[in-house]
C-alpha cells in the first residue's frame, strides 16, 4: 500500500459510506455491512451498500451508479474489497475493470483466508490503495462488530441491554416490571432486536414474562431475529408463546447435556431447536459457541439478572446499553439488574470503555464497550 493518507473529502466519503451501510442493518448476516462512495475530483458520483447475501456488493452498486465517471476516480469503502468468488464475483475484479485510480479502505477483512489479499491485488494492479487512520478504522470495525467477533473469536457478538430504576432495580418486590422505561426507550429496543441475529433471555424471564421476543413497529424491512432461551433443564413450556410460534420465527433452547430427554423431545416435536452443551448449569461459553455454529453472529441479551451475571462473569458481554428510568423503587427484596455472586473486588468489576450518555425520552441511556474488538487496543 503506497497511497497517501486520506484527505478531508475522502474521510467525509468514508463516513458517508458507513451511513450507507446501515441501510441494510439487520439483514446482511452472515455477510458484513458495507458501504462505498465513488469520488471524482472530490465530488460524489456514485454510492452503494450491500443489501444482503447473494445481492451486489457495495462497491459494485457504487460503480454502477457512477458509470464511466468511475474511471480514474477514488472509491472509499468501509471494508477491504473481497477478492474471492462466493455468491458474487470478487469486488477487486470490478474495481480493476472500472479503472478506478485509488481506493480508500476503512478496515481489513478479519477472515484469515482473505485478510490483506484484496488490497494486495489492487496495489499489484496499479491502484493507489490507502488505509483509513486509526479512528476511522475503529469506526468501520464497530460497524461490523458482529462479523468481526464471529470471524475471529468463534462466538457471537453480545450486546447486553438492561433497564432499571435509578437505584438499579428491574422490578418491584412484588415482581411488577412493566413498564420501568418509557415508550421511546422501548421502541429503541425493538430496533435493536431487528438489528441482531438473535434475541436471548434466561429461562427465568421466559417463565415470568412469556415473551414474544420479536421486533415490532420498526421502520423499513425487518428480518425477525431468532429467539433464544438459555434453559439448562429444558423447562420452556410447550404452550408458551415462543414454542407456539416456533414455526413462524425460529426458537432455539440452549440446554445442559443432562436435560430430561422427554422435555427435549417435546420441544423438538414443536419445531424448537435444542442445543445441548455441557452442564448443569449449561456452560454459557459453550452455549454461545453453539449459537455461532448455527450461523448466529450477534446476540441481543435482554434478561434476566442471572443470565446477565453469568454472561458477564464468563467474559461474554461485549457491549452494555443500560437504560436508567427516573424513578426510585427501593426495597431489599426488589431484584437488581445483575444476579449471581458478582465481583469480590472492584478491580474485578466489568468496566465500560468509550462511554456515551444520552437522553431517550425521559430515560437516560448509558452505553459502553467491555470487550475490545479484535485488532483494537492491542486485542
Amino acid at each position: 500500500m503506497s497511497g497517501a493518507p486520506p484527505d478531508a473529502a475522502e474521510l467525509a466519503a468514508l463516513a458517508r459510506a458507513r451511513g450507507l451501510a446501515m441501510n441494510a442493518r439487520g439483514r446482511v448476516s452472515p455477510n458484513p455491512l458495507v458501504g462505498a462512495v465513488v469520488l471524482r475530483d472530490g465530488v460524489v458520483v456514485g454510492e452503494g451498500w450491500h443489501e444482503g447475501p447473494g445481492l451486489p456488493h457495495a462497491e459494485v452498486m457504487a460503480l454502477r451508479a457512477a458509470g464511466e465517471a468511475a474511471r480514474g476516480a477514488t472509491v472509499a469503502c468501509t471494508l477491504e474489497p473481497c477478492s474471492h468468488f462466493g455468491r458474487t464475483p470478487p469486488c477487486t475484479d470490478a474495481l480493476r475493470e472500472a479503472g478506478v485510480a485509488r481506493v480508500v479502505v476503512g478496515c481489513l477483512d478479519p477472515l484469515e483466508r482473505t485478510r490483506g489479499q484484496g488490497v494486495r491485488i489492487l496495489a499489484e494492479a496499479g491502484v493507489d490503495v490507502a488505509m483509513a487512520p486509526p479512528a476511522e478504522e475503529v469506526a468501520c470495525l464497530e460497524l461490523n462488530a458482529a462479523f468481526v467477533t464471529h470471524s475471529v473469536r468463534g462466538r457471537p457478538h453480545v450486546l447486553l441491554k438492561l433497564a432499571t430504576s435509578l437505584d438499579g432495580k428491574i422490578a418491584t418486590a412484588a415482581g411488577e416490571s412493566r413498564w420501568i422505561t418509557g415508550p421511546p426507550a422501548r421502541a429503541l429496543v425493538h430496533r435493536w432486536r431487528a438489528d441482531h441475529d438473535a434475541v436471548a433471555v434466561g429461562i427465568g424471564t421466559a417463565l415470568a414474562d412469556d415473551p414474544d421476543l420479536t421486533a415490532r413497529d420498526v421502520d423499513g424491512p425487518v428480518r425477525q431475529p431468532a429467539r433464544v432461551v438459555f434453559d439448562t433443564a429444558a423447562r420452556l413450556p410447550v404452550d408458551s408463546r415462543l414454542v407456539r410460534t416456533a414455526g413462524e420465527v425460529p426458537v432455539l433452547v440452549v440446554a445442559g447435556d443432562g436435560a430430561p430427554a422427554d422435555r427435549v423431545a417435546a420441544l423438538e416435536a414443536r419445531g424448537v431447536r435444542v442445543l445441548r452443551v455441557p452442564g448443569p448449569p449449561a456452560d454459557p461459553a459453550a452455549g454461545m459457541a453453539a449459537l455461532a455454529a448455527e450461523g448466529i453472529q450477534s446476540v441481543f441479551l435482554e434478561g434476566g439478572a442471572q443470565l446477565a451475571g453469568t454472561a458477564l462473569r464468563a467474559g461474554l458481554v461485549d457491549v452494555v446499553r443500560w437504560f436508567c428510568a427516573p424513578m426510585l423503587i427501593g426495597g431489599d427484596r426488589a431484584p437488581g439488574a445483575i444476579g449471581g455472586e458478582g465481583a469480590a473486588l472492584l478491580a474485578d468489576a466489568s468496566r465500560l470503555r468509550g462511554v456515551t450518555v444520552e437522553r431517550v425520552g425521559e430515560d437516560i441511556l448509558v452505553s459502553g464497550r467491555i470487550v475490545p474488538l479484535p485488532g483494537v487496543d492491542g486485542d
